[in-house]
């Protein structure tokens, strides 16, 4: 008799239509309002993604799984899974974050991650129905393969010798398949991801925390003894746990790897362990597989970019996403809509004196100064984790071209409509904020780099400090007068300035359309007479027509983390746990 191992997880969510994912313990039939769907096998593992078809628009549906006729979801006395599918109207609300750690509550770093804001979101929606979002992503780092907990350390332990490469780091697929169950089997999370339909994407830690840094990065590595079965492993689990579900039901059925695995009569393994070995070789500049993706949700698009397994990393080229690739992103903004979001786990826009430093050190890394020097820089790459879209200079510009090109109307469609604003989101960088883009050329339509991370992980005081630093305007001036000495520093194509932020602490933020107007809040963790709560620590408008700005600076932020009476009155409250 099957079991329910992990899920359900409520993913495409459309006007009509909807997809379930499921894994379970054996082979079996798996049922969701109606709709069936056998189990496929991977490597022992059992799974299905059932499509939901016929729905109202509109509508909201609870829903039960059923295995082989057997309900198994939800669980007694939990609360009730829903499918809420989309109308026709122009109000949307996108919660997103990244850089999720998680634990077992008696772990032993537990208490010092301070409280998972993913699980107390959970919490927050069970009491709170008139504040769920309508869709959540999930931008990087859903798992962490390179930093593991005491109990998965434990377990790899139990297989490997941990004083041999790579050491406490998963090496292959059963592996991956710990982390996303320890990540997804939270009680008050598992019932979030039941029902507020997610996509996401993947970032560093879901593989390595040097994932695809550089070209020199990939030569070491590929010569490693553990290298070819962990990102086999990586890719593996990552098309079935994580990208199968970015997909709609109609793009499911032209998928033709999916067909393969599902009818292929067996373990489906040596499938999916093929098409993860080319998927990584796009780096080395062979033909890949495309990560990226695109949802539309009204007058709302949003472009998902994979920024990771998408890069080329040759001797001559280095580019964050391939020309064909490129091309496909370009296309999809071509339309008639009111927001455009762009979606990459890598902020496009870093504090200013962040990203002269990528630049300057990708201008050395590539030999600019001697090979000496391009030595040095390759180690402050690796060391300093200095691979956004800053150190890749040539993208960044392109994607900056493509912005205004959207923001000025140059893409819209047949209505001639022009974007009310063109925000890029993004993680990473365990600090929140928002920052707006000036170009030289005319555009009407607000372009934003929106940043949120972490949900759950520590980020120590020496690293709030720089980054608080480096959003400085003195910070800017201070490192182009140093980084000069070496070499110039390459001018900008554009500017920016700060917004809102930067806030630190497990954070969530909430997008909110309403026609053409938009609005941005961030939400910390606090902890208050033994319940967990949320603080708002910066809200901004992002359109004349929107909502007042708020912005919590730095000052009163601290103020208020000293008074916990003040916290108290400001938090908003969520059921305890």
């Amino acid at each position: 008799m099957a079991d329910l191992v992990l899920g359900p997880l409520l993913r495409h969510v459309g006007a009509t239509d909807a997809t379930v994912w499921v894994e379970t313990s054996a082979p079996c039939t798996v049922q969701v309002l109606g709709n069936s769907e056998k189990t496929w096998t991977v490597a022992g593992h059992h799974y299905a993604l059932v499509s939901v078809e016929d729905l109202e628009p509109g509508s909201t549906t609870p829903y039960e799984v059923r295995l082989d006729g057997r309900e198994v979801w939800p669980h007694p006395g939990d609360d009730a899974s829903l499918i809420r599918t989309h109308s026709a109207g122009d109000r949307f609300v996108l919660a997103f974050g990244s850089c999720r750690v998680a634990t077992a509550p008696d772990d032993e770093d537990s208490s010092a991650l301070g409280t998972d804001a993913l699980a107390a979101y959970a919490q927050r929606m069970r009491g709170s129905p008139e504040e769920w979002p309508d869709a959540l992503l999930l931008l990087g780092d859903q798992v962490y393969a390179d930093e593991l907990s005491p109990e998965m350390r434990r377990r790899v332990g139990e297989r490997h010798d941990l004083s041999q490469p790579p050491g406490a780091q998963v090496r292959n697929f059963e592996e991956y398949t710990w982390l996303y169950s320890q990540s997804w089997s939270e009680r008050n999370v598992r019932w979030l991801l039941s029902t507020v339909p997610t996509s996401m994407i993947f970032d560093d830690h879901d593989v390595h925390d040097d994932w695809n840094t550089s070209y020199l990065w990939r030569a070491e590595v590929e010569s490693s003894s553990w290298w070819e079965e962990r990102i086999v492993g990586a890719l593996m689990s990552y098309w079935i746990y994580q990208h199968l579900g970015n997909l709609s039901p109609k793009e499911l059925s032209e998928d033709t790897l999916y067909a393969r695995v599902r009818n292929c009569g067996g373990d489906a393994e040596p499938i999916l362990r093929a098409f993860a070995s080319d998927a990584d070789e796009e780096a080395d500049g062979a033909s890949g597989t495309r990560w990226s993706y695109r949802r539309d949700f009204g007058s709302v698009r949003m472009l998902m970019i994979d920024s990771r397994c998408g890069r080329v990393l040759t001797a001559h080229r280095r580019d964050m996403v391939s020309d064909p690739e490129f091309d496909w992103i370009e296309s999809q903004t071509e339309g008639d809509y009111d927001h455009l979001l762009i979606g990459t786990s890598l902020p496009w826009l870093l504090p200013r004196a962040m990203h002269d430093v990528e630049v300057w050190d990708e201008l050395l890394a590539s030999g600019a100064r001697g090979e000496r020097l391009g030595r040095w820089a390759e180690k402050l790459r690796r060391g300093a984790d200095l691979e956004h879209w800053s150190a890749f200079r040539d993208s960044f510009d392109r994607l900056a071209r493509l912005l205004a090109d959207v923001g000025s109307g140059r893409r819209s469609g047949p209505s001639d409509v022009t974007p009310a604003t063109v925000c890029v989101l993004s993680g990473d960088v365990h600090h929140a904020y928002a920052a707006r883009a000036h170009f030289r050329v005319p555009v009407s339509a607000a372009i934003y780099q929106l940043t949120c991370s972490p949900l759950h992980n520590h980020v120590p005081a020496a690293v709030r400090v720089a980054f608080r630093v480096a959003w400085s305007r003195a910070a800017e001036r201070c490192v182009r007068a140093v980084l000069g000495r070496v070499t110039p520093v390459p001018a900008t194509s554009i500017t920016w300035s700060k917004a809102a932020g930067p806030t630190f602490g497990n954070q969530v933020a909430t997008l909110r359309v309403e026609g053409r107007a938009a609005h941005l809040t961030i939400e910390r963790t606090v902890t208050a007479r033994g319940a967990h709560h949320f603080e708002t620590v910066a809200e901004l408008g992002l359109t004349s027509d929107g909502p007042p700005a708020m912005e919590q600076s730095s000052d009163v932020q601290r103020r208020r983390r000293r008074n916990p009476a003040t916290r108290w009155r400001a938090a908003r409250t969520v059921r305890e746990t």
